[in-house]
């Protein structure tokens, strides 16, 4: 059973329920209340019980349901109240998930907690999208980002992005994404650089863009991809062409 006193900060993976680690499955039934964020997936929320409560507090760009402070308080009030408190999020809570900050906010009020890794978004969707992030002949090194956009631009190191052999990929880069190509190309990246985004990955509404660095962005305007995507950039996206197995 689980511990009357503790906050689960869980991951729930990028959208395919399988996906779902076995401890996140054993959890689900034995809480009474879950926090979740908006890249949760409807499969995987039908999963609880019906007498779990369900609390919103999802966010998007320039768009947050509930503040991140809000969010730090309510898990200390629901612990407080003596509830069953899940955390849960996209992805895994420790990667671009802000779970960091709320293990901190709970460990600054002596509140015991538990971190339940998940299958990071970028792993699943390239894994689904038939793109391996790593591979002896094209990548030997992977660097995730954000591409959330900070007052209307992407900032990042984009020099030191310019490496050989090497896959980058951008969380929540989808309206920084004509950026992300034009400064990837002005700081020395080949043009023709194979991309990809990942739209919904892993889930029944996958689709999968395929282009080159410098008709990416055209491309996008005329195949557009809802949110959530994951931006791959690198050499090992050609290899999606021979390794696409997933078919939602």
């Amino acid at each position: 059973m689980i511990k009357k006193f503790r906050v689960n900060l869980v991951g729930a993976g990028p959208g395919d329920p399988d996906l779902l680690t076995v401890k996140a499955q054993r959890l689900i039934g034995q809480i009474d209340v879950v926090v979740y964020d908006k890249l949760v997936s409807e499969p995987i929320l039908a999963l609880f019980p019906r007498s779990v409560e369900y609390i919103f507090a999802g966010k998007q760009a320039s768009n947050h349901y509930l503040p991140q402070s809000e969010i730090n308080d309510l898990l200390v009030n629901l612990f407080n109240q003596g509830r069953k408190v899940m955390r849960l999020k996209g992805g895994d809570p420790f990667v671009f998930g802000r779970g960091g900050e709320e293990a901190l906010h709970l460990a600054n009020q002596g509140i015991p907690f538990e971190v339940v890794p998940g299958i990071t978004s970028s792993a699943g969707c390239a894994a689904y999208a038939g793109i391996p992030l790593t591979h002896r002949d094209f990548a030997q090194s992977v660097r995730f980002l954000t591409g959330q956009l900070k007052d209307g631009s992407v900032d990042l190191d984009w020099k030191s992005l310019v490496v050989n052999q090497q896959t980058l990929v951008f969380y929540m880069g989808s309206l920084g994404l004509q950026s992300i190509c034009e400064q990837l190309v002005v700081h020395g990246m080949e043009t023709d650089m194979p991309i990809a985004i990942v739209q919904q990955g892993t889930t029944s509404n996958q689709k999968v863009l395929v282009s080159t660095l410098s008709k990416m962005p055209e491309a996008a305007l005329q195949s557009p991809l809802k949110p959530p995507t994951i931006i791959i950039v690198g050499r090992v996206v050609e290899l999606s062409k021979s390794l696409t197995w997933f078919q939602g």
